[in-house]
């Protein structure tokens, strides 16, 4: 299935200025009845590229799936966890940096504040990090080291922690409310340095910068139900490998794709899905303030996603300094909170 959007002068469902310049391409990725006779359920949540293969999760469901690079060969990925039985289980992927093993699975669920570590091929996992105020709602790892190349976790308390490859947490910031999204920009975006990490919070219905040193600022305020965030990289389509573009979870049925082509107009730019309409927001610098388009809508309910990149697919190499300022401690690629998601409930 395909769908194809292209925004009008106005959004009426938010009230945005919209663009039309660029047409956003949506395709079944997954499919809803792949991943049910998989896993025994569709109610996708999470998704995240590992280098030979994607790994998902299912809402309320204690086991992983994997796919192959077209989305197909859907299969159970390691062992069920029975603490992830509370609800949305987020996933993602090591980048072979900062002393994490290359494609590793790291996983975490809403019910509790722990992280869990998969070896790529299933054949292994384990409690990598525990202890963290709030259950799991986000989890990246820094490419461009401001943050130490480390894990980033965020969680539904609204506490963003720093994650090195021992597992020993720090806190970072405190948002103070639920925060799913989690994204490192690419280059300069307005005041902040290249690789500042930027949060996307459900609870505030806000985009929010956090520095190194754990400063807050809040640069776009009154979206809706933001649920995911991820920068549309400098070296678009760079890589030429066809799995590079923007994927999430469509929730309660399948995985949606877009492909990274339909996103040059939007290069270095924040994009920001929204559960509250549906909505993909495009957040960019004009030179004086940042400004919040909306430039589609996500065919479902957008969860949990990426946007896989040239520097996803290669992570970059730090320099070396990078791994001295790790050592001394200096170490400065995308949709109403403690929800029930399904017939009857409320959004998440």
């Amino acid at each position: 299935m395909k769908t194809i959007f292209r925004a009008a002068a106005v959004c009426a469902a938010c009230g945005l200025a919209c663009v039309s310049a660029q047409a956003i391409t949506f395709s079944t990725f997954v499919t809803g009845p792949s991943i049910a006779a998989a896993v025994g359920g569709n109610s996708t949540i999470g998704f995240a590229y590992a280098g030979n293969k994607f790994v998902g999760s299912v809402y309320f469901n204690q086991q992983l799936y994997s796919t192959d690079l077209t989305g197909g060969s859907v299969a159970a990925f390691g062992a069920p966890v029975a603490a992830f039985g509370g609800g949305e289980t987020y996933v993602t992927s090591s980048l072979g940096i900062g002393g994490f093993g290359p494609r590793d699975i790291y996983a975490g669920n809403q019910s509790l504040g722990n992280v869990y570590r998969f070896a790529n091929d299933g054949s292994s996992q384990s409690l990598f990090a525990s202890g963290l105020s709030g259950g799991v709602r986000s989890i990246a790892f820094d490419p461009y080291g401001l943050y130490g190349n480390n894990m980033i976790v965020a969680t539904n308390a609204g506490n963003v922690y720093n994650i090195n490859s021992g597992g020993v947490a720090s806190l970072l910031a405190s948002v103070g409310a639920d925060t799913e999204g989690l994204s490192f920009a690419p280059e300069a975006f307005g005041p902040y340095a290249a690789g500042t990490l930027f949060v996307a919070s459900e609870g505030l219905s806000s985009l929010i910068a956090i520095t190194p040193a754990g400063v807050k600022t809040t640069i776009a305020s009154g979206l809706s139900v933001p649920e995911m965030v991820s920068f549309v990289p400098l070296n678009l389509g760079s890589s030429g490998n066809p799995v590079e573009g923007f994927y999430a979870a469509s929730y309660p049925t399948d995985i949606q794709k877009a492909p990274a082509s339909d996103f040059a107009s939007f290069i270095g730019d924040a994009i920001v899905t929204g559960e509250g309409g549906h909505q993909v927001y495009d957040i960019r610098w004009n030179g004086s303030s940042f400004t919040t388009t909306d430039v589609a809508f996500f065919p479902g309910q957008a969860e949990d996603g990426i946007f896989v990149t040239a520097d996803i697919i290669r992570p970059p190499i730090p320099e070396p300094e990078t791994y001295v300022l790790m050592l001394a401690g200096l170490g400065v690629l995308g949709f109403v909170v403690a929800r029930r998601k399904g017939a009857g409930r409320p959004l998440a």
